[in-house]
């Protein structure tokens, strides 16, 4: 991915998702087009212990998949939030990645975000373009 732009109101639904969630995990999906997120929707996080893990509601997972196949947002990638951590991926996060190309964005409690592509040979950083509204095609 060569190119990443992100929508100030994704990046803001996603801090306030981390915030809210304090001191679990949130978690949730990454909506647009190839290279662009356009909006953050925020699932629920289902682990066992998220106060240390996430992992998206798979209902929410096969219902964004099926409005993917039907003509809406593409899945771009993930979003969960560190309570306590750094806006990067743990040990954990390596461990789970598929190396599927799809983008990570992990919050800090700062409000930090860092971004990050899922590669076969682990995460690779990315600096996102930050933009007002969705990318003009």
């Amino acid at each position: 991915m060569p190119q990443l732009t992100v929508t100030r109101t994704a990046i803001s639904a996603m801090i306030e998702a981390a915030r809210s969630a304090m001191p679990q995990e949130a978690c949730g999906l990454l909506l647009g087009s190839d290279g662009h997120v356009e909006r953050f929707k925020q699932t629920a996080n289902v682990a066992a212990d998220p106060h240390r893990h996430f992992e998206i509601d798979p209902a929410a997972l096969i219902a964004a998949h099926k409005a993917e196949r039907a003509g809406g947002p593409a899945i771009v990638g993930y979003f969960h939030s560190h309570p306590t951590g750094r806006a990067e991926p743990s040990a954990t996060d390596r461990a789970q990645a598929a190396g599927d190309g799809r983008v990570w964005a992990i919050a800090a409690p700062t409000g930090d975000i860092g971004w990050f592509v899922s590669a076969a040979d682990g995460f690779a950083r990315i600096v996102p373009q930050i933009v007002a509204g969705p990318p003009k095609p």
